[in-house]
């Protein structure tokens, strides 16, 4: 690896790893691995107590990307105000590609499996499987808003929890 190479990403960016959601770039470092040098973006996520290494010439393909722009998040949000679209497929088959959608770390997707999964109090109970879906979403979204717009989490959360509720009015 040439130590020369522009990187697209720099230390103390907030970029998005699509299994993990919203992280912050703590340093590039050089580490040898079976004998290889490696240089590596070292990422926190804060909320999850964790800390990952990229390998920087993996990064665009793993899918890691930097925060969006605030004309996806208004999209996202618009997203969240449509008509809740289930299939009728069976729930197993939903649930992964849910998952699916909440890994690809594609902000849309993930706020159309918030808007799918959201319950107001006068619907059905969600099930178990249902919930963790959905509160996975949930935080994915919240987070990036919160990152994108300079919120706090709570803040943004209750900016997601308006648009919902204006929703199921």
């Amino acid at each position: 690896m040439s130590k020369t190479r522009k990187h697209e990403f720099r230390p103390n960016d907030y970029v998005v790893y699509p299994a993990h959601g919203v992280g912050q770039i703590l340093s590039i470092e050089e580490q040898e691995i079976a004998g290889l040098s490696l240089e590596l973006f070292v990422i926190s996520f804060e909320k999850d107590k964790m800390t990952l290494r990229v390998p920087t010439h993996k990064a665009a393909s793993v899918g890691m990307r930097s925060l969006s722009s605030p004309d996806v998040i208004s999209k996202a949000m618009g997203t969240l105000k449509g008509k809740a679209k289930v299939k009728r497929a069976m729930w197993s088959r939903r649930a992964q590609e849910y998952e699916q959608k909440i890994n690809s770390g594609d902000l849309i997707a993930i706020a159309e499996v918030v808007r799918d999964l959201h319950r107001t109090d006068d619907q059905r109970e969600q099930s178990y499987s249902e919930r963790q879906l959905y509160e996975a979403a949930l935080e994915r979204l919240t987070r990036e808003v919160a990152a994108v717009s300079g919120l706090g989490e709570a803040d943004a959360q209750k900016q997601v929890d308006e648009v919902l509720m204006t929703r199921a009015a």
